[in-house]
C-alpha cells in the first residue's frame, strides 16, 4: 500500500520506528544515467556530497535510499555484507537498496550519485522560482502550497509532489490559512488540486513520530484539535468549492470530498480510505456524508472494509461529479471552471450557503464526534498493533 499515509501512531513505542516509518513514505522517482564519456571525479563527488547538505526540501525516502545506495556503491563497491534479519526494518531496507545496484562499478555509481544530487538541486531551484512567480493575490506565500488567484478562481495546489502531496502538520495549518484567505478575497470559486501525479496521499507519517513531552495522549489531543479546525474550515467555507482530482487520493483528502460542491476527476484517480486496516476510524464528516451520498452499504465498503474506488466507480456512487479522460482532463475542467467563475458571485455564494445551512449544525456535531473517536483510537493498543502488522507485512514484500 505504497500510496497510503497512516493517520497516527498509537503508542510511545512507535518512536522507535521513526526511521522505519520514514523509509516507507512514497516519493517521486528520479532517474539518473551515467555519463557516456567519463565518470565523475573524486572532487566532483565531494562537491555533490556538500550540495546534498544544502537542500532545503526533503527529497523523499525513495530518493534518500537511492542516495544512500549509490554512496555505498561508490565508496565500497557492490554490496557484500550479510542480509539483515527480517525484523531489522531499517537496515533491511538500506541493504535492499544497495544490493539492487548489482555489480555497477564504483566509477559509474559515483557518476550517478553526482547526477542525482545535481537533479535535486536543480529541481529545488525551479520549485523556488515557481513559488515566487505564482504568489497569492494577497501576497501571502506558503511553504507547502501554491496559491494563486486568476480569472475569478483561487487555486490551492498541494505542493509536495515528491511526497505525493502527503499532508504535514504545517500543511494542515497552511490549508486552513489559505481557505480563510480565499473566503475573503474577490474570487468567485476556490479550487483544490495537487502538484504532480498524485492528488494527495493522505497524512504524512512523520506527523505522528514527533512525540511531545506530554506523550502520546498530548499528541492525540493536539492532532484532534487540528483536525477539528481543519474540517470545520471546509464546513464553513462560504463560496463554491471544487476539487480537481488529478490522481490517486487517500485518507483525509477523500473524506473531505463530501464537503465540496463539485468533484472533477481524471480517469487515473482512485479513492481509498483504509481506516480499519490501520485500527482507526473515519473523519472529515464522512461517517455522515458518505452514507448520504452513496448509501449505507457502499459507504461501509469504503469506510469499514477499505474498498478502493476507481474514478468511474466513485462517479457512479455520487462522490465524484464527472470523470474526464486523462489526456484532456486539465483543459476540459479549467475551461468549464472559467465559465463558472463568470456567473454572478453573490448568487453562487448565497445559494451555496442556503444548501449548507440545512445541515451545517449536524456537520459540526459529526466532526466533533469523529475527532473524539479518533483521539481514542490513536491512543489504543489496537491501533498500535494494526500499524505494526502493516509494517511487518511490508517488510516481507
Amino acid at each position: 500500500m505504497a500510496g497510503v499515509a497512516l493517520k497516527c501512531f498509537a503508542s510511545w513505542r512507535l518512536v522507535k520506528l521513526r526511521s522505519v516509518v520514514r523509509s516507507t513514505i512514497p516519493s517521486l522517482r528520479i532517474h539518473t544515467t551515467a555519463s557516456p564519456m567519463m565518470a565523475a571525479t573524486v572532487e566532483q563527488f565531494e562537491q555533490a556530497k556538500n550540495k546534498l547538505s544544502t537542500l532545503k526540501t526533503d527529497p523523499g525516502n525513495e530518493v534518500k535510499l537511492k542516495i544512500y545506495a549509490l554512496f555505498k556503491q561508490a565508496t565500497q563497491g557492490p554490496c557484500n555484507t550479510p542480509k539483515p534479519g527480517m525484523l531489522d526494518f531499517v537496515n533491511k531496507v538500506k541493504w535492499d537498496a544497495w544490493k539492487s545496484l548489482g555489480s555497477i562499478s564504483q566509477d559509474e555509481a559515483r557518476q550517478q550519485y553526482c547526477d542525482l544530487i545535481g537533479s535535486l538541486v536543480a529541481a529545488e531551484g525551479r520549485s523556488s522560482a515557481q513559488v515566487v512567480a505564482n504568489p497569492a493575490a494577497s501576497g501571502s506565500k506558503f511553504e507547502t502550497l501554491l496559491v494563486t488567484t486568476e480569472d475569478g478562481i483561487t487555486t490551492i495546489k498541494l505542493n509536495r509532489p515528491a511526497k505525493k502531496n502527503a499532508i504535514t502538520t504545517e500543511m494542515y495549518n497552511d490549508i486552513i490559512a489559505a481557505l480563510e484567505q480565499a473566503a475573503k478575497d474577490d474570487s468567485v470559486l476556490t479550487v483544490f488540486t495537487g502538484a504532480g501525479d498524485f492528488y494527495c496521499s493522505g497524512n504524512d507519517l512523520t506527523n505522528f513520530t514527533k512525540i511531545p513531552e506530554g506523550g502520546v495522549e498530548e499528541m492525540a489531543r493536539k492532532g484532534g484539535d487540528l483536525l477539528r479546525t481543519y474540517v470545520k474550515t471546509y464546513i464553513d467555507f462560504p463560496k463554491p468549492l471544487v476539487a480537481v482530482v488529478n490522481g490517486p487520493a487517500v485518507g483525509v483528502s477523500v473524506t473531505v470530498l463530501g464537503l465540496f460542491d463539485l468533484v472533477y476527476a481524471t480517469e487515473r484517480a482512485t479513492f481509498h480510505t483504509p481506516f480499519s486496516q490501520l485500527g482507526q476510524s473515519a473523519e472529515g464528516c464522512s461517517s455522515y456524508t458518505f452514507p448520504r451520498i452513496m448509501g449505507a452499504a457502499k459507504a461501509s465498503e469504503m469506510l469499514l472494509f477499505n474498498k478502493k474506488l476507481t474514478a468511474v466507480q466513485a462517479c457512479e456512487l455520487g462522490l465524484v461529479t464527472e470523470v474526464f479522460p486523462d489526456s484532456s482532463f486539465q483543459s476540459e475542467v479549467w475551461t468549464r471552471l472559467k465559465a463558472y467563475a463568470k456567473l454572478p458571485p453573490n448568487s453562487l455564494a448565497l445559494s451555496k450557503q442556503l444548501i449548507r445551512s440545512v445541515e451545517k449544525e449536524r456537520l459540526h456535531a459529526v466532526n466533533d464526534a469523529e475527532v473524539e473517536r479518533l483521539t481514542e483510537r490513536w491512543t489504543s493498543d489496537e491501533c498500535f498493533n494494526a500499524v505494526m502488522s502493516f509494517f511487518q507485512a511490508k517488510a516481507k514484500l
